[in-house]
């Protein structure tokens, strides 16, 4: 009597095998801990004490609107969303065309804006808090030309100033890349033909490169806007907050509120709050720009 012949097992598709390592990680370290989040935004929750653990409800997000630090932290952040990104995005954008023309050496030209974009935000942070120390090289360039020093992190009115310049000079590089990218994208047609219709460098730049532009464009503004909106390490190394809360920023105190004060119901409110401003953001500039960065539509 011959054998039965055995049932094939079903073969696993070798594309579900090799991203199943990756779908994993992506679970535990990305999609359990923003569900977990979400969970305690509605608890009482300290690790010390987990049997104290309570329901909060709404509680934990009707206690921001009260927060006198979270409104404080709310206003420096968007100064330094509002400040940041569209200067960032002209220099960017600055920088780019300039690479357009004929730049010496422009492979070690390019490298070196796009260097600060690869270095440690921490080991940038330390140079700059040195470079505006009360003896350090800001100040001794201005005593040089005659102009005496200043406290650029010790004053409340030039400490969140001075941060961002730092991450203009720091970010600016990398949108720049992505911009000179961008370039080799648009037709050489089209530069054509708005040389034989006579346009000169800025209405090429308005009708012809910045349509073309477009969705590069709106791409680098809601980036560069969720960047802004998690500015941490910066103000963490340079300022810790200070001085007197002028620096203070939404991510800074979701981590205090979380790893100081072991609040992690009302940490997570709070970077839910940043979740959504961030999201806002980003949807408005979509809906701001796409509609006028297109080609035809820059007149």
């Amino acid at each position: 009597m011959k054998d039965k012949p055995r049932a094939k097992r079903p073969r696993v598709p070798s594309l579900v095998v090799l991203l199943l390592p990756w779908a994993v990680v992506y679970g535990a370290f990305f999609v359990f801990p923003f569900v977990f989040s979400f969970v305690l935004a509605f608890l009482h929750y300290n690790p010390l004490s987990v049997h104290a653990t309570s329901w909060a409800g709404l509680e934990n997000f009707t206690r921001l609107f009260g927060d006198e630090r979270f409104l404080r932290a709310l206003r420096n952040t968007l100064l330094f969303v509002v400040g940041t990104v569209p200067v960032t995005t002209a220099a960017a954008l600055g920088l780019a065309l300039l690479l357009r023309g004929r730049v010496p050496a422009k492979g070690a030209f390019k490298a070196g804006f796009f260097l600060p974009s690869v270095m440690s935000a921490v080991v940038i942070s330390l140079l700059f808090k040195l470079f505006y120390a009360p003896n350090g090289g800001l100040n001794h360039a201005l005593s040089l030309a005659g102009i005496t020093g200043h406290g650029w992190l010790t004053d409340p009115r030039t400490a969140l100033a001075g941060i961002m310049v730092m991450d203009v000079w720091a970010a600016v590089g990398y949108y720049a890349i992505i911009f000179d990218a961008a370039f080799a994208g648009i037709p050489k047609e089209f530069y054509e033909a708005a040389s034989l219709e006579g346009a000169g460098f800025r209405d090429t730049l308005r009708y012809v490169t910045l349509p073309a532009l477009g969705p590069v464009i709106v791409f680098v503004l809601v980036i560069n806007t969720i960047r802004s909106f998690q500015i941490f390490i910066e103000v963490f190394v340079m300022t810790q907050g200070g001085p007197l809360g002028a620096t203070d920023t939404l991510v800074l105190y979701v981590y205090e509120a979380a790893f100081r004060n072991l609040d992690y119901g009302y940490a997570s409110a709070l970077a839910y709050a940043v979740f959504v401003l961030s999201g806002v953001f980003s949807i408005v500039a979509m809906k701001r720009f796409r509609p006028r960065l297109s080609l035809g539509g820059g007149g």
